[in-house]
């Protein structure tokens, strides 16, 4: 089984920073992509980042662009996301994904077959 573990989330001031972390364990694949989602009250999960296997094709959601920063240590099934200025409407609770394969990187929950529980972001005004 993969089990997947975020941390990293805090109540935050609006303009600041936080990284997020994502640790793979148990018995995960030999290539996969990752990816960050975040699930806001009253709204859909959304797709945030993500990232290949090799860490050279990387994508993000247009609100996030220039702000928001994935990568990953692929020694230590790990996958980060940095947050800078970060603002109000990022308030939601943000899940790692992992997407077995080396292939294109996958845009929509669909494509992830693994879930972490979730860390919850908070930025106040």
């Amino acid at each position: 089984q993969v089990q997947l573990v975020e941390s990293g989330g805090g109540l935050v001031q609006a303009g600041d920073s936080l990284r997020l972390s994502c640790a793979a364990s148990g018995r995960t694949f030999m290539f996969y992509g990752m990816g960050w989602f975040r699930q806001a009250p009253g709204k859909e999960r959304e797709f945030v980042a993500g990232i290949n296997w090799t860490g050279d094709d990387t994508s993000y959601a247009d609100s996030v662009k220039g702000r928001f920063t994935i990568s990953r240590d692929n020694a230590k099934s790990t996958v980060f996301l940095q947050m800078n200025s970060l603002k109000p409407e990022d308030t939601a609770v943000y899940y790692c994904a992992l997407a077995p394969g080396a292939g294109p990187l996958a845009l929509s929950r669909a494509g992830y077959d693994y879930w972490g529980q979730g860390t919850q972001v908070t930025v106040s005004s």
